[in-house]
């Protein structure tokens, strides 16, 4: 069992469709206005909606709060570097 899960824990909060706070991330691979790619200890979530930022970052703790219109979250069990890579690059090149 990975040390990183047994310290830390992950939990998502969604108010309203327009903030998210989420704790247990590890680091934020890739995001821009409508999807965000996070790794937490619990695995990957990709974050979809319109006019997403960040409001708050604390990389000590693991904590992210987003805000913008929430669409989807998906939870990503299985995915690859070689897959996060190819869809940072597609959307620079559309």
């Amino acid at each position: 069992m990975d040390k990183d899960i047994i310290g830390t824990n992950h939990s998502i909060t969604i108010n309203e469709r327009k903030n998210i706070i989420i704790t247990g991330v590890k680091k934020i691979d890739s995001f821009d206005n409508e999807e965000f790619l996070l790794e937490t200890n619990m695995g990957y979530i990709i974050i979809k909606g319109n006019e997403l930022e960040i409001i708050k970052l604390d990389t000590y703790q693991g904590n992210v709060s987003i805000k913008g219109l929430i669409n989807s979250l998906t939870y990503m069990d299985n995915i690859h570097k070689k897959d996060k890579e190819d869809n940072v690059f597609s959307k620079l090149f559309k």
